[in-house]
């Protein structure tokens, strides 16, 4: 292992050599059931066949120009972007979190634009997760990705989902400018919010003028087998969202979706990325927009969720002190444990099934979307022998 990387991961004990739809290769010879999919990102499995294409022609032509000119793949997948959501334009960069920060940024130029400069607090949540950067990680609140970071920024409040009373007032704030949500959290546990909360938020924000930001990046792109999580319900759209992760398929890109309303203060010079928006990651992007978009796959996400799902509320009867709770949406899935979830997605490797932690004590499944019903019944078997191995421990000696 190299000396010479930064030590901010814990990396799990796995080599990665290539990868192959839901297979994840190790350099040693392991192959995995990939239930990671490089956190809800390779939508589409491992080297998909029609974005290797993608990525191959552009490769050919042209990767990078800047956003001094125009980039034609841009304004095709901005048209597949707002023609399929409440968004009128789009802003690309390269991650979840530089969407978040154009988020926050528009939101809080609509206010200044105008007249009310005062309007600068973004509401945010416990559990959430935005992204590492500065604002972002100020948005979430996360005490363990603030500390030693300096002072917090001024302008972020976080409240509980649970209180509406708190959100209630903190919306009828006069200088409150934002709140920021993920419809279904992903950090956080795989919390899925109800239809009648998000409703009633975005009541609330709209009677105050207030800007509601969802944060898609792990929950859209097909993940919960809408294109978006909040189009399970009506009347919920935001005025801003921020997408990523499964927008590229694995090549890095994110958006940033405003209605023309709550962009009007982004004018020129107020925002830009060098990368962003580049010509490879439109391809790619582009490709897996029309793959994921189609309704075939939705309902196929939407099947195997659901399979997935039931055989993982059967299992809290069969191991009741390992399974607390079962939660998400779609193939955003998470299982509440008793046991320490670390330890328990050590033991999932054990039995070469990959699956990501989570808040409160989760893991997290997040398979490709392309996970066939045979694939989620072995993932399952996998699972299952890991419980049944974890139960069949030799206790320690004290």
């Amino acid at each position: 292992m190299s000396d010479h990387l930064m030590t901010v991961y814990n990396r799990a004990p796995i080599e990665v050599e290539r990868g192959e739809g839901v297979r994840l290769h190790a350099r040693d010879g392991r192959v995995f059931l990939d239930c990671v999919a490089g956190i809800a990102t390779n939508g589409l499995g491992h080297c998909h066949p029609a974005l290797v294409a993608a990525l191959k022609a552009q490769a050919d032509k042209l990767w990078h120009v800047s956003n001094i000119f125009r980039i034609p793949g841009q304004e095709e997948l901005a048209d597949r972007l707002t023609g399929a959501t409440f968004a009128d334009v789009v802003f690309f960069g390269n991650s979840g979190s530089e969407a978040i920060e154009c988020a926050i940024k528009t939101a809080r130029r609509y206010h200044h634009v105008n007249g009310q400069s005062e309007r600068i607090d973004v509401i945010g949540f416990a559990g959430s997760f935005h992204g590492r950067t500065y604002a972002a990680v100020n948005a979430s609140g996360n005490a363990a990705y603030l500390d030693g970071f300096g002072p917090r920024l001024p302008g972020f409040i976080q409240l509980h989902v649970d209180d509406m009373a708190a959100i209630e007032k903190a919306i009828a704030s006069p200088t409150t400018a934002a709140l920021i949500v993920e419809p279904v959290q992903g950090e956080g546990g795989a919390r899925a919010l109800s239809g009648e909360w998000l409703a009633n938020v975005r009541k609330r924000c709209t009677e105050a003028g207030v800007l509601l930001i969802y944060d898609e990046v792990q929950s859209g792109m097909g993940r919960t087998g809408k294109l978006f999580a909040h189009q399970w319900f009506d009347g919920c759209e935001p005025d801003i969202m921020a997408v990523a992760k499964a927008l590229g398929g694995g090549f890095p890109v994110g958006a940033c979706l405003a209605s023309a309303e709550a962009a009007k203060g982004m004018v020129f010079g107020t925002h830009g990325s060098t990368f962003g928006g580049n010509p490879l990651a439109m391809a790619v992007a582009a490709k897996a927009f029309d793959l994921i978009a189609d309704e075939a796959l939705l309902a196929h996400v939407r099947a195997v969720g659901d399979r997935l799902a039931s055989g993982l509320r059967a299992m809290i009867e069969r191991y009741p002190d390992i399974v607390e709770e079962v939660r998400g949406k779609g193939l955003l899935v998470g299982v509440k444990l008793k046991p320490n979830n670390r330890e328990m997605m050590a033991a999932a490797r054990e039995q070469g099934l990959l699956v990501a932690g989570g808040g409160e004590n989760c893991i997290r499944l997040l398979p490709p979307l392309i996970i066939t019903e045979e694939e989620a019944d072995e993932a399952l078997a996998k699972l299952d022998a890991t419980f049944a191995a974890w139960n069949a421990r030799v206790p320690e000696v004290a």
